[in-house]
């Protein structure tokens, strides 16, 4: 017996900017028939920029969903025909104003797929340099400033972080890219 679901019908319930609401008759492993709803949207990419090896560049900007400002790191959504890295690059000059020196490819998640199609490309930027103006689309309003990376890590540490990519972005460089805040790489290594 497989577990793997059929879809049978498949019709977009809600579209707009940025994502569709999709509706699924699926067959279930059983013979069953089940409704099944999920949020559907492109490729996204998360950059954990540094502009040398303590210094982060971090971003705030309104979030609606939750009625609040919201500190993060630079992401956004892969376009139709661009690359990762390309998009990587690009939505850290849109938002921030600065460019990569070097780029790194740290890991990719689906951060939610329960509910939804979603896939994050985790990046770490190095050597930035704050090189031209932010490019930002008409509904962004985004301030940009720096921070340790130790004092972000220990902001996610104290429950004080509430951006789920960011946090994710900062605990994965420090166990796995590292070097940590007190200079040991991943492994145990100084």
């Amino acid at each position: 017996m497989t577990d793997r679901w059929e879809t049978v019908e498949r019709t977009i319930a809600y579209g707009c900017e940025g994502f569709d609401i999709v509706s699924e008759d699926v067959r279930l492993p059983g013979g069953e028939r089940a409704a099944f709803d999920y949020l559907s949207e492109s490729e996204s990419v998360v950059v954990l920029p540094f502009t040398d090896d303590v210094e982060v560049v971090v971003i705030e900007e309104w979030r609606h969903a939750v009625k609040r400002r919201n500190r993060a790191i630079p992401a956004g959504s892969v376009e139709p025909g661009e690359d990762r890295d390309r998009a990587a690059r690009r939505e850290l000059r849109e938002e921030t104003g600065y460019a990569a020196g070097t780029l790194e490819h740290m890991t990719t998640v689906e951060p939610a797929n329960g509910f939804s199609d979603a896939v994050f490309h985790y990046f770490v930027a190095r050597d930035c340099t704050d090189t031209t103006r932010q490019d930002l689309d008409t509904d962004e309003t985004i301030e940009v400033e720096t921070a340790t990376f130790e004092s972000l890590l220990a902001r996610v540490r104290d429950d004080d972080f509430r951006d789920g990519r960011t946090a994710f972005a900062l605990v994965y460089y420090a166990l796995f890219v590292g070097p940590t805040p007190d200079g040991i790489l991943p492994g145990g290594e100084q």
